[in-house]
């Protein structure tokens, strides 16, 4: 009976994923302004933004792109929390299929935990197999300097937006939420003045012109 439910689920869902696809690829192909991309959205959904999840892109396979795009390159990528859960090499092979798919100066906003932050409690609840929602599938602790890495291996110049430094000391560079709204920041997550300061850190990926 559960192989049966689960065969009946796996059909009912193969139609919604292709429906999905096929409605994202339209509304990219009429796009005549900027094209502007979640990825890995799950749920989140923004105004002038397309939101996808790793049935309709899968950074890691330039088919994927080819499929999804076509000849249309985006102005934008948007990824909030999502490179925590790739690894290492994965993420310079995404980033640089985000770069091949990109226009020049084009921009990449990334937002992950940031491992500086200062308090002890953070770092253990956002830590591969930390005790925080989601880290048990976290594959490694981003700072501002390894971040900062891969993005400059896959090619982009690296712009700091929010982040902690080596002593624990917080900066801040302004940013424009229309460029990229990241909820778990300093403006737009409340925690960030309650004790746990919870945060995260941002950055900019720019292709060259």
């Amino acid at each position: 009976m559960k192989s049966l439910r689960k065969a009946i689920r796996s059909i009912v869902m193969i139609p919604v994923n292709i429906i999905q696809f096929l409605s994202l690829k339209s509304q990219i192909k009429k796009n005549n302004g900027l094209l502007q991309i979640i990825i890995g959205s799950a749920k989140t959904k923004y105004e002038n933004w397309l939101a996808t999840n790793i049935e309709c892109l899968n950074i890691l396979k330039v088919s994927s792109f080819e499929s999804l795009l076509g000849e249309k390159r985006v102005d934008r990528f948007l990824a909030e929390h999502v490179f925590e859960h790739i690894r290492y090499d994965d993420a310079i092979v995404g980033l640089k299929n985000c770069n091949r798919f990109m226009k020049p100066g084009g921009t990449i906003r990334i937002a992950v935990p940031d491992g500086f932050h200062p308090n002890p409690d953070y770092i253990d609840m956002v830590k591969p197999g930390g005790y925080g929602w989601g880290s048990d599938d976290h594959k490694l602790l981003y700072t501002y300097e390894s971040l900062s890495r891969v993005l400059e291996e896959a090619g982009f110049k690296v712009r700091l937006l929010e982040y902690y430094d080596e002593a624990g000391e917080f900066h801040y560079n302004d940013w424009k939420s229309e460029d990229g709204h990241v909820m778990r920041s300093m403006r737009y997550d409340k925690r960030f003045h309650e004790p746990l300061g919870y945060s995260s850190l941002i950055i900019d990926g720019i292709k060259s012109e």
